[in-house]
């Protein structure tokens, strides 16, 4: 189902700790969304927490959701005859929106009362997901999303700039293989590979 429009990206990352409207800090736990994705996996990806605006559903099969060491990550597959498919698309390869957000109500969690003058430190153990959403304000700022068209064009930007470094240093070999890699993306770029 991966195509050029394929969002994809963290909506949220363990450990990283968030200011929450400063009266608390949070941070999430590792495995703190095993147990929701195995028992309510029927999550759906909305622009900015607004339900009208729906982009995918895991049942659906154009959103898919998995916890790794890192967090949970997620691929994104937005119908792109849609308005919201055209906005997520738009914004998320422009980088406008670069970040995502979730819905949740905590099943578990523990609180630190923080040392000196830190706010109190809440850790998510174990919740419930109701949805994830793309935003421009995520709350935890470590979250991602990135068009998978867009990381593909930058990937190739800097293997082209690594093969003029070397072309610019005399090379013959990496100017030619400059040439044709530059005559490949053209091609590729304008559909014609």
């Amino acid at each position: 189902m991966a195509d050029s429009n394929t969002i994809s990206g963290y909506v949220a990352r363990f450990g990283d700790i968030t200011n929450v409207g400063g009266d608390f800090r949070e941070r999430l736990a590792p495995g703190c969304f095993t147990r929701t994705l195995r028992e309510m996996p029927d999550v759906v990806m909305i622009l900015d927490h607004d339900s009208g605006r729906v982009l995918g559903r895991v049942s659906a099969g154009s959103l898919q959701l998995r916890e790794d060491s890192v967090g949970l990550h997620f691929t994104l597959y937005p119908d792109p005859t849609t308005p919201e498919g055209q906005t997520a698309i738009g914004t998320v390869a422009r980088q406008d929106v670069k970040g995502c957000s979730f819905s949740f109500s905590a099943r578990s969690e523990s609180w630190d009362d923080g040392a000196g003058d830190q706010l109190p430190l809440r850790t998510i153990e174990d919740l419930d997901l109701w949805e994830c959403t793309l935003t421009a304000f995520p709350q935890y700022e470590t979250t991602s999303a990135v068009l998978a068209r867009s990381a593909a064009r930058d990937n190739a930007a800097n293997a082209m700039r690594r093969i003029a470094e070397k072309a610019e240093a005399g090379d013959f070999a990496a100017r030619k293989a400059a040439a044709i890699r530059r005559a490949e993306m053209e091609m590729k770029f304008r559909g014609y590979a």
